[in-house]
């Protein structure tokens, strides 16, 4: 096992990560910028090394920063949280190059699922079902337009490297084909300096479910049952839970047994998230895979009774997954708290929070780095906290986090905690009737509403 374990991330996924360390006794080694000087993770590392100014191209991209400040402090792995490096193929090489491990895929496995094109065609390959779509890279409109009436409008086009909503565009009727696929393309080698792009039939109110899954290097492959991501705006998820209320047994099994033959055409190793968009005949399809841990893995923690940061540090040392047999128990919910204002289009709101009151009790959990006069800054992502809940059934899952959001007291900043709190009270929601458009076509929020 490692003695010492540098984390190459920030925020509530950071302390999230030391916290499991702690309880290993492994030593940690938190990385920050100036602007996360007075942040929880640096305080709570056994060390702490300032990699830059506040811009993450200057800080947490940086990668010669974060292998000095690993070589220094002796670090052996790396842990690379979700976002920044955690899926960058050339990060896990370089990391291999220098003797230190890094805790996820190697990069050939990343290089694979990355690609989201390639990735298709690999699914196609070992039987996983597929949207219908372009056979890989789209090079012209008029290739696309091609494309596009044989699979029938809408569509959808999307970019390669893509992630986040960025490179995606939807195209009602061919009309719209050539503007649209050049903005997806210009927007894609922007976001990610990749123009590439490719063409999938666009389903109709779909579900958004993912399939938590774990590879060791001895070749076993497990799934950790499901995630419902379907709450979502914009394509970045506000609300999940565990288990999906459209699932059934049969269905579980077929969508786990799927994942795992996904990740197993690379040989996986680490934790992983195969995604699914599901439509309304429980017909699935194999979306992207993302070659990391999830913001939302503590919904599949709360349900397997599993810490899910622990096995990917066992399995990233060597150890063989237990193969036990999946066993799920209850229902749990996460909001993700984000520091924006959803009276006024979710526009950030960063400052310093003057107030700072988390709520507790009885299976409540709170993954957070900030606390009262902590300066939330304008730099980074902006969620930050997850709210937790978990319970028997939905039902009480989602009256215990109504409790817990009016209990959750943030002054100084908006946060999205009064948006999610009519969410709960949403009678479409509560009957699980809803799909990856719901909160931009149907949701309305009162920001004046006093319904609690």
């Amino acid at each position: 096992m490692f003695k010492k374990i540098l984390i190459a991330n920030r925020g509530e996924i950071a302390l999230r990560i030391i916290r499991t360390c702690k309880e290993m006794g492994i030593k940690t080694v938190a990385v920050y910028s100036t602007a996360d000087a007075d942040s929880l993770h640096v305080r709570f590392a056994d060390e702490a090394v300032c990699i830059g100014p506040p811009p993450s191209r200057e800080s947490y991209l940086k990668i010669p920063r974060i292998l000095a400040a690993a070589e220094i402090t002796n670090a052996e792995a790396i842990h690379p949280g979700y976002g920044f490096l955690a899926e960058n193929a050339e990060f896990s090489r370089i990391c291999g190059e220098h003797n230190i491990k890094f805790i996820g895929p190697q990069p050939e496995m990343i290089s694979a699922m990355g690609d989201k094109a390639t990735a298709r065609e690999n699914m196609l390959r070992y039987g996983v079902p597929i949207i219908p779509g372009s056979d890989g890279i789209i090079k012209t409109a008029k290739e696309g337009e091609a494309v596009a009436a044989e699979i029938g409008f809408p569509v959808i086009i999307k970019a390669s490297a893509g992630g986040g909503g960025r490179g995606m565009r939807i195209v009602n009727e061919a009309s719209e084909f050539a503007s649209q696929f050049n903005a997806a393309r210009n927007e894609a080698d922007a976001a990610f300096g990749n123009p590439a792009v490719y063409i999938e039939k666009f389903l109709v109110k779909p579900r958004h479910v993912e399939i938590q899954i774990m590879g060791d290097r001895h070749g076993t492959i497990q799934h950790f049952g499901e995630r419902d991501c379907s709450m979502q705006r914009r394509h970045q998820k506000l609300i999940e839970e565990s288990p999906s209320p459209i699932m059934t047994p049969e269905l579980r099994d077929e969508m786990g047994q799927a994942a795992i033959r996904a990740a197993e055409t690379v040989h996986y190793e680490g934790a992983g998230t195969i995604e699914f968009l599901v439509d309304k005949d429980l017909n699935f399809y194999f979306m992207e895979m993302n070659t990391r841990i999830q913001v939302e893995h503590p919904v599949t923690e709360e349900v397997t009774n599993v810490d899910l940061i622990r096995l990917q540090i066992e399995v990233a040392a060597g150890l063989p997954l237990s193969r036990k047999p999946l066993k799920m128990r209850g229902h749990a919910i996460e909001c993700r708290i984000n520091a924006e204002d959803p009276q006024y289009g979710f526009r950030p709101s960063a400052g310093r929070i003057t107030t700072f009151h988390m709520p507790g009790g009885h299976s409540v959990r709170v993954d957070t780095h900030a606390y009262a006069l902590y300066n939330v800054p304008s730099n980074y992502d902006s969620m930050i906290a997850k709210l937790i809940v978990s319970a028997p059934t939905r039902n009480e899952a989602i009256s215990r986090m109504k409790r817990a959001l009016n209990e959750f007291v943030i002054e100084g900043i908006k946060t999205t905690i009064p948006y999610q709190i009519q969410i709960m009270n949403d009678p479409n929601f509560v009957n699980g009737n809803f799909d990856t458009k719901y909160l931009e076509t149907t949701f309305q929020f009162n920001p004046h509403s006093e319904s609690q």
